[in-house]
């Protein structure tokens, strides 16, 4: 065998260990349960880390990762998870086996699909996966009980499936930035949405929305539809026509204001 090749196996895996830096080291043994390890140009994340068990909010972002250690799972308070920014190409296995996550970010990474397992993840309630390589709605979204808000803007989605109506604890859902050619009729059957976020698409015509009494903004902006979408009078519209709609119920609510009382029979 080659001595080089030799030496370089040897080295492997000290390169893939990370030192923490002693200011981190010092937070973590002090009892902080929030550490944000973001910008510090990390490839792998240090297997010390997982010993810090009461751990409960941790940023990762803008990093270099492209997998976690398998000893991650020992994190086992961890509520908030941010991996946002770093070079991902799929969900790593150890994070689907933390059911405990509530909050879990994965934008900006170079994510195509779900693993199976991410329906482990039964108390999430906020996911974030924004700026990826989605052609498909993940399937595996269904099954999460407690998601209410689900980013999903700026990926390569076209349409969205029938089987969206089972995510019934859903409030907000953001899809901007895709390519959607038409409004994806299964959300006029969503009447418990709060927010749709459909700006920069497609879209040259939207449908009548007014029948969604829960939804309280609706971003449209950036589409080629001419006519302003209707929209029930609690929602805050945000697109072409917007003003004039926001407008006229300002004048509304100000006639009704100052109308005069209805005179009054007295006995």
């Amino acid at each position: 065998a080659c001595p080089t090749a030799t030496f370089l196996v040897l080295l492997a895996p000290c390169d893939r260990e990370e030192e923490l830096p002693p200011d981190v080291e010092e937070q973590l043994n002090s009892g902080d349960n929030m550490l944000d390890l973001s910008f510090k140009k990390l490839k792998f994340l240090p297997t010390s880390l997982c010993r810090f068990s009461h751990l409960e909010k941790l940023y990762i972002s803008n990093n270099r990762l492209r997998e976690l250690p398998p000893e991650f799972h020992e994190l086992e308070n961890l509520r908030i998870l941010a991996l946002d920014f770093n070079k991902l190409e799929d969900v790593p296995s150890v994070v689907c086996h933390m059911g405990h996550i509530t909050r879990l970010y994965l934008g900006s990474n170079r994510l195509m699909s779900l693993p199976a397992e991410f329906r482990n993840l039964q108390n999430l309630r906020c996911l974030w996966m924004e700026n990826n390589y989605f052609q498909m709605f993940p399937k595996q979204l269904f099954d999460l009980p407690n998601l209410k808000s689900l980013q999903m803007g700026d990926n390569r989605l076209k349409t969205l499936p029938e089987d969206l109506t089972r995510m019934s604890s859903l409030r907000g859902l953001w899809l901007y930035g895709n390519r959607f050619e038409e409004f994806p009729r299964i959300l006029m059957k969503m009447e418990y949405l709060e927010i749709i976020d459909v700006d920069r698409n497609k879209i040259s015509q939207f449908p009548n929305l007014s029948h969604l009494h829960q939804l309280k903004l609706f971003s449209y902006d950036h589409n080629p539809a001419k006519v302003t979408p209707k929209v029930c009078d609690t929602c805050i519209p945000v697109g072409n026509g917007a003003e004039e709609v926001l407008a006229v119920r300002a004048q509304i609510k100000e006639e009704a204001e100052t109308a005069p009382l209805p005179h009054l029979p007295t006995y």
